[in-house]
């Protein structure tokens, strides 16, 4: 048995940023530091004030942690980063909100000068019932202190306050390892002691000037045992306010939430799988009271996804992941009466069968996608379509009318020969879009035979129970149907819209393929193209001009996915001269869908024995060296490409490079397990 602390957190988007470059703007990221340690980076958003990031990181803390800071910095191509701030959290901060912190937070000042490091030994001696009522706080040393001198020392003294007094140890010359051995008393008032505190701070002393702070460390004195209490502890900084520094530095959303659980031997949870997968191994009992319908009751919003996704780990590690689809979605469409509601609502059904197809279908995406994402970043071309939003005086980079790009696409510099004419700009962009859209559309159709077999047989399942439950008949089928996004609780991927345009009457095979392409497309492939860097597509988020582009043609993706029923029906009409290429690409998509679900070979439900190898997480890690580091380390990453599959756990140097080392599933252990190192390690 084990007690395990794990930290989710949400690296979501800043506002109000300061301007760090000449051209008004910065291009701001994030490095995530646990006490004295940097476990992560986000990706640099270019040419920014307003970065959305989106970022999600999994911290597995063995021994706890006693605070958390996120520093965000401009990225320079010369010269050291420049920092912006910081936000600031102790562990007490995040465990007194048990679901979870997720709030605008001011960014505070950072000066590299006045970040702490280190521990303090402490020892506290709190009076036992009818001893005389006196604090004994002993200062015995404290360890690996921050440098304040120009001669790579301080000069540290212990300052401790409770109840109103203030004492002071002696000051330790030229030293970041002092040992005072002085014990400080305080005479504690009579009454409750519930709101008392114990603050210990340590400062460097300076004979010009004020002292500077090296940390802190606060105790309340009714959590303390009666009788000594003595450890080393974490210096933490002074903490982070929501009101404070916002003009100046903007402001950063976070969601965190402190996981502490205990953690059993492998065999303690057999039962538990038991009852999950007792319902698909024994379909013949009655779908009521199981625990895969208590769970759809009792779950609802964030928890649904998180219940999703652990539930398609343990079945995939059990090789049953598609029968467990096929159960959801059943029952699912067994409570739908309107085709037009099938799979709209965020379900424990639709949740499951999203994080599916991120789990197995991920190198699928990759192998499609990348190659026309890489080509769209590197040619970094000015696409517009909305006259409300078009550059007409520089803003394109355009083959027929190079102007300048120093603003928008900051890596392309090309000479002004004069301003473009709306007409123009509409053509340009048109052919460009056209040319992106062909390529993605060829690429998903074309790849048939490279989608996994598991996402097939699930899909292929999904329409045959879509058939029985909707006979051929007539239906008000809407433009959305099937999608999964117009009851969205949460907001859409950023820069998608839900249209949720009138519903148009189509015959009832075509639900057949709104239940499929629902999933694939607004699921799948939009969302992919729209952030590749949350795919792990890219590295980096894309700069304006390539995120204008992405935006665009994730839209037309969401107009292909939907079939093509809401054209003209929307909010956006300037989208319509896509349309001659959309509608074509329609008919190309429903012939796609038929031949994914042409599969002879189903997935069998396997009793005790697992499929062939799925991948559960796949991307980039990014390690820093153990040790201390630096708080702005410019290459102090490295960068390694990891692979945790229901077999074993690989990491090569570059993507489909050489396996330098692999370990075994069964070494592994638990594969959920698996995933959550490597969320520990900043795995993306």
């Amino acid at each position: 048995m084990a007690k395990t602390t794990s930290l989710r957190c949400r690296v979501l988007e800043g506002k109000d940023l300061p301007a760090k470059d000449v051209s008004g703007s910065s291009d701001p990221y994030c490095v995530v530091k646990v006490d004295n340690e940097v476990v992560a980076r986000t990706a640099t958003v270019w040419k920014s004030l307003n970065p959305f990031w989106g970022e999600e990181i999994t911290l597995l803390l063995p021994r706890g942690f006693n605070n958390l800071t996120i520093y965000v910095l401009d990225e320079d191509t010369i010269g050291q980063d420049d920092v912006i701030g910081k936000v600031s959290l102790s562990h007490q901060q995040i465990a007194a909100e048990p679901r979870g912190i997720d709030s605008w937070l001011s960014l505070a000042p950072v000066n590299p000068d006045q970040e702490v490091q280190g521990e303090i030994h402490l020892e506290l001696q709190v009076p036992e019932r009818g001893q005389p009522r006196v604090l004994h706080c002993h200062l015995i040393e404290a360890r690996d202190l921050a440098p304040r001198d120009p001669s790579g020392t301080s000069d540290p003294f212990g300052r401790v306050s409770c109840c109103g007094h203030t004492l002071e140890t002696a000051v330790m010359k030229k030293t970041r390892f002092p040992h005072w051995d002085e014990v400080l008393e305080f005479e504690l008032p009579e009454g409750d002691l519930r709101e008392a505190v114990l603050n210990v701070e340590v400062w460097d002393w300076d004979i010009v000037g004020k002292n500077d702070f090296l940390g802190r460390v606060e105790f309340f004195l009714d959590t303390l045992c009666p009788g000594p209490t003595r450890g080393w502890f974490q210096l933490l900084p002074f903490p982070s306010t929501t009101e404070d520094h916002r003009r100046q530095l903007g402001a950063l959303r976070l969601t965190v939430k402190l996981l502490e659980d205990t953690v059993l031997p492998p065999h303690h949870y057999q039962p538990l799988i038991q009852l999950l997968t007792e319902p698909i191994l024994c379909p013949a009992q009655s779908p009521e009271g199981t625990a895969l319908a208590v769970l759809e009751e009792v779950t609802s919003g964030e928890s649904r996804q998180d219940v999703a996704t652990k539930l398609v780990k343990i079945f995939l590690g059990q090789g049953l992941a598609v029968p467990l689809l096929d159960y959801l979605t059943t029952h699912e469409l067994a409570r739908t009466t309107d085709p037009n509601t099938l799979f709209r609502s965020n379900s424990l059904a639709s949740k499951s069968m999203e994080q599916f197809m991120k789990v197995v279908g991920l190198p699928y995406l990759h192998e499609v996608l990348k190659p026309v994402v890489n080509r769209i970043f590197e040619e970094k071309k000015y696409v517009e379509l909305d006259p409300s939003k078009m550059e007409l005086s520089w803003g394109s980079s355009l083959p027929l009318f190079p102007v300048s790009l120093t603003q928008r696409c900051p890596h392309r510099r090309i000479s002004f020969k004069g301003s473009l004419s709306e007409a123009q700009v509409q053509e340009s962009s048109l052919e460009l879009l056209k040319g992106y859209l062909g390529d993605i559309i060829d690429a998903i159709v074309g790849s048939v035979d490279k989608c996994p077999l598991p996402m097939r047989v699930a899909f292929k399942q999904l329409r045959r129970r879509v058939e029985e439950r909707f006979p051929l008949a007539q239906h008000e089928v809407g433009a959305t149907a099937g999608l999964g996004v117009c009851t969205n609780p949460g907001p859409p991927p950023q820069g998608l819209s839900c249209p949720c345009p009138h519903p148009a009457p189509v015959p009832i095979q075509e639900v057949r393929y709104f239940s499929i392409s629902g999933f694939l497309f607004l699921r799948f492939f939009a969302p992919a193209v729209l952030t590749p860097k949350l795919f792990g597509l890219r590295e980096q988020h894309a700069e304006p001009c390539t995120s204008r582009t992405l935006l665009l043609l994730a839209k037309a993706l969401q107009t292909i996915g939907n079939l093509g029923l809401q054209q003209g029906q929307g909010k956006e009409p300037w989208m319509a001269p896509l349309n001659a290429v959309l509608l074509p690409s329609v008919t190309r998509v429903r012939a796609f869908l038929d031949a994914l679900v042409t599969v002879v070979d189903e997935v069998p439900v396997p009793r005790g024995h697992s499929q062939p190898s799925a991948t559960i997480k796949e991307g980039p890690l990014h390690t820093c060296p153990e040790g201390r580091v630096a708080l702005l380390p410019r290459f102090a990453f490295k960068k390694r490409h990891f692979r945790l599959s229901t077999q074993a756990l690989a990491y090569a140097k570059v993507h489909q490079g050489q396996v330098p080392c692999s370990i075994p599933g069964e070494q592994v252990g638990d594969m959920d397990v698996g995933a959550d190192i490597l969320g520990c390690l900043g795995f993306p």
